[in-house]
């Protein structure tokens, strides 16, 4: 884990749409709850620019938050967020308490590197089509990665990357995978342009167009 994240909150008497609204317009604060663990769940407030401040980084959605309520302190992931449709504003957050010792299951976002200096793009004139954005991973919340890299250096055309061909850190395991072999979802992939004519290495045409003036085709 290579971020901390600190979140300071108060505990919220008020509750319901009403009392949620004037929160938000009156106070700048955001209304949330947090839950899980033998703990009852508790309604909760941040200020709104703290947490938007965290969200600008991609890691905040997928590590472990300290949250301070009050004198306590308590380890948990975001879980859900609520945003207004139109307007840079949170509505509603939850968080789940988490404990260090046991597993969690949270979406990771994929990072693709070396995409303009990929073999089956820069080399063979194809196109990368990208089949998954995140990947749901189970671990330790002390081993989650802020990302996982998806190297796209030497991958060639008509080549697909699946979750198998994915580096993993240690400790860190694929909940696709777990449920076996069949589950191996493919990633991502390089695809020949339509109308692009792709040449092997001697430099002839993989496709020969036909009917070209001049040359009656084999039979």
């Amino acid at each position: 884990m290579s971020e901390d994240f600190v979140l300071n909150a108060v505990l919220r008497e008020d509750a319901g749409k009403g009392a949620s609204r004037r929160l938000r317009r009156l106070e700048g604060q955001v209304p949330a709850i947090v839950y899980g663990g033998e703990k009852a769940p508790a309604n909760i407030q941040v200020p709104h620019k703290d947490l938007l401040k965290q969200l600008e980084n991609e890691a905040f959605y997928s590590h472990v938050i300290t949250l301070k309520v009050g004198g306590d302190s308590e380890t948990v992931l975001l879980k859900d967020l609520q945003r207004h449709p139109a307007k840079p504003l949170v509505l509603h957050a939850d968080f789940i308490r988490v404990s260090m010792d046991k597993e969690v299951t949270v979406n990771v976002p994929l990072h693709f590197t070396n995409e303009e200096a990929c073999k089956g793009v820069k080399e063979q004139g194809g196109s990368i089509s990208r089949l998954m954005n995140d990947l749901a991973i189970t671990c330790l919340p002390g081993d989650l990665p802020e990302y996982i890299e998806v190297d796209m250096l030497n991958v060639e055309l008509d080549q697909i990357v699946h979750i198998s061909d994915l580096k993993l850190p240690a400790g860190v395991t694929s909940v696709d995978l777990s449920h076996g072999e069949d589950h191996d979802n493919a990633v991502v992939s390089v695809n020949k342009l339509k109308g692009v004519a792709v040449e092997d290495e001697e430099g002839t045409e993989a496709e020969a167009e036909a009917g070209e003036e001049g040359e009656t085709p084999a039979e």
